[in-house]
């Protein structure tokens, strides 16, 4: 399988240039015309690093990159994972995307879901200086649920104004978990005001529309009617399927142990 011309085949293949944020040039400070001072760069807030430490990535998967993720191009069985990858180098050069349209990341378990989800975000925070947000889609709607407790000091709002706020947010392994009426309440609402307010949403989930074993539940099952439909129009769907990396992994590791 050949690759576009515009495929990076390493990191030295970006151009420096466009690691420096527009407004700073790398400063990471701005002048501000009506105090007439210097004042911390609003865009890129200090640099990519400070975005990094801000937006909860899992160490597992901090230094995830398009250039690390493990895919032969010229493996046919692959060709679900090349074009997933081909398509998230190409959603981080035409970012901003109109009308904030995300990524849906659908596939079975262990075929790199998660690690191009976060690939996507740190190119977009290192090279565009865009603010993203990482959670666990069970961690989120448990830090919701915590609020409740009386003895908290947090509230919901609290919680939830990051998520909302934040340019480009990570929700990882949608549809985990009991789902209750709550749940899919909950995560309709985050998910619609995003929606409203055309904020990016990247997501990834191990639920497909048309599973291949009849006894598996559908995303649409587990998040509902009215969620998938919208979440047609919040972002594109990339289907991946492949082996599972890590029972992969394990075999190797085994084999050569014995």
């Amino acid at each position: 399988m050949s690759l576009p011309d515009w495929f990076p085949r390493s990191s030295s293949a970006i151009d420096p240039a466009a690691d420096l944020c527009p407004v700073c040039q790398g400063t990471g400070f701005e002048y501000d015309p009506i105090k007439r001072r210097s004042r911390r760069c609003l865009r890129c807030r200090g640099g990519s690093e400070s975005l990094l430490e801000r937006a909860r990535i899992p160490a597992r998967y901090r230094e995830s990159s398009f250039d690390n993720f493990r895919v032969n191009p010229d493996d046919e069985r692959q060709k679900s994972l090349v074009t997933a990858v081909l398509a998230c180098r190409r959603y981080v050069k035409d970012y901003p995307v109109e009308r904030g349209l995300g990524l849906l990341f659908l596939g079975p378990c262990g075929v790199g879901k998660t690690h191009l989800a976060v690939a996507t975000a740190n190119a977009l925070m290192r090279l565009k200086r865009v603010p993203c947000l990482f959670y666990d889609f069970r961690d989120l709607l448990k830090a919701v649920q915590e609020t409740y407790n009386p003895l908290t000091q947090t509230t919901e709002l609290s919680v939830l104004r990051p998520v909302y706020d934040v340019d480009v947010l990570i929700l990882d392994e949608l549809g985990a978990g009991k789902a209750t009426e709550w749940v899919r309440d909950t995560i309709t609402h985050i998910l619609n005001t995003r929606y409203n307010e055309q904020k990016t949403t990247i997501i990834t989930s191990n639920y497909l529309d048309q599973p291949s074993d009849r006894y598996d539940e559908t995303l649409e099952e587990r998040i509902g009617v009215r969620l998938r439909s919208r979440l047609y129009e919040m972002c594109k769907t990339i289907q991946m399927f492949g082996e599972d990396y890590r029972q992969t992994y394990l075999n190797k590791r085994l084999l050569m142990q014995s």
